[in-house]
C-alpha cells in the first residue's frame, strides 16, 4: 500500500478563505494533519497494526501512537486484540468504524459543534 495522501479538496468559507478536511477536523476534534493521515489510512483498509502504519505513512512509532490514542479518545478508531497472538504482550490492530458509521459520527459531531456555536452567538449577541 502506498503512502496515504490527504486530498487537496477545499471548500470556500463565508470569509472568502478556504478549508480542507484537516482544517475542519482540527477545529472540531483538535486533530493534526498526521492524525487525519492515520484516520484516512485506517478508513481505507482492513484493521492494521502500528508497524504497517509506520511503514506505509513513513511516520515514527511515537507519531503513530500519539495519533492512535487521540483517535481512540475521540471515538473515531477502535482497537482490537489481534487473534491468535498468545505469547508475550498482546498485539493490537486498529480500524475505523465502517464508512457510513464513521461519516455519520463525524457529521453528527460537526452538527453539534455548529449548534454550540449558534448558542454562543445567541448568548453574545442577544440584547438581554
Amino acid at each position: 500500500m502506498s503512502q496515504t495522501q490527504i486530498s487537496g479538496t477545499r471548500i470556500k468559507l463565508p470569509s472568502g478563505k478556504d478549508a480542507g478536511l484537516v482544517d475542519i477536523l482540527s477545529f472540531c476534534y483538535g486533530l493534526s494533519e498526521t492524525d487525519v493521515q492515520v484516520l484516512i489510512a485506517l478508513a481505507k483498509s482492513e484493521a492494521r497494526g502500528t508497524e504497517d502504519l509506520e511503514s506505509d505513512l513513513k511516520l515514527s512509532k511515537a507519531s503513530i501512537n500519539r495519533s492512535l490514542n487521540k483517535l481512540l479518545e475521540m471515538g473515531l478508531v477502535m482497537r482490537i486484540k489481534e487473534p491468535g497472538n498468545k505469547a508475550g504482550r498482546p498485539r493490537y490492530l486498529y480500524k475505523t468504524k465502517d464508512y457510513n458509521e464513521l461519516k455519520q459520527k463525524i457529521l453528527s459531531d460537526i452538527k453539534d459543534c455548529a449548534e454550540k456555536m449558534a448558542q454562543l452567538v445567541d448568548q453574545e449577541f442577544s440584547s438581554s
